[in-house]
């Protein structure tokens, strides 16, 4: 079987070469890592074209010309997993806040699931400890009103840690998703329930990037406040 992780970077060199060992440790057969780039000033292209050279069969780059968005690059990683007949496609973050130890479980999971969903807001899973009050409630805030508007049966609908059936990608219209930042991933859990796929939810603890930059900004909060109220009647 093979599995195809999608990793979306902008200026993850500090982080880029330890999640890539830490995957490749996991001795999972057919576990190739898809690196997208977006064009990172901070040499992660460069780091992603070695690390391709060292596991030339095992790890893929594709490099875009400027930063296009998350979702975006999402949508470039599935289809490009797809076309190299991945059985199962994997998004995660790589700044270690997705931790790599979670994708066997996740992969023994899919015998009953379409799509699983790593989740902090579900019994034993959990947010850094480090998070402010603030910064807890607008997480968990942010949940709950998306899933008010939505109608979403899940309770992480922003997590971005998440593995897909093969099926279950072919089954969606990519096209049709346009969104970015959390409400990329509020919007593709939109379309798996309204096509009645089985997602599923795995507790995860989210721990906080240690080395690089978030591209946590105003703009990626206020576009998922008001997406969801599209995705409420595109979704019905």
């Amino acid at each position: 079987m093979k599995t195809v992780v999608v990793m979306p970077t902008y200026n993850e060199a500090e982080n880029l070469v330890q999640i890539v060992a830490e995957l490749m440790t996991l001795e999972l057969d057919g576990l190739e890592i898809l690196i997208i780039d977006d064009s990172s000033p901070d040499g992660t292209g460069q780091l992603a074209d070695e690390l391709a050279a060292q596991y030339s069969d095992r790890i893929h780059v594709i490099h875009r010309e400027s930063k296009m968005g998350l979702g975006t690059a999402y949508i470039t990683g599935f289809h490009y997993a797809l076309e190299v007949g991945a059985d199962y496609v994997v998004q995660m973050d790589a700044d270690f806040s997705h931790s790599p130890s979670y994708l066997p479980r996740f992969l023994e999971k899919m015998t009953e699931c379409d799509v699983i969903i790593g989740s902090r807001y579900v019994p034993d899973g959990g947010v850094d400890r480090q998070w402010s009050p603030w910064r807890r409630f607008l997480s968990w805030g942010g949940n709950v009103y998306a899933r008010l508007i939505t109608g979403l049966r899940i309770h992480d609908v922003t997590g971005g840690f998440r593995c897909f059936r093969r099926q279950a990608l072919l089954d969606l219209d990519l096209e049709r998703i346009r969104s970015e930042g959390y409400a990329f991933q509020i919007e593709v859990a939109c379309a798996c329930q309204n096509q009645g796929l089985r997602l599923c939810e795995i507790p995860i603890y989210f721990e906080d990037r240690s080395m690089g930059l978030s591209k946590m900004s105003s703009w990626i909060i206020l576009e998922a406040m008001w997406r969801v109220w599209q995705m409420r009647w595109r979704y019905r």
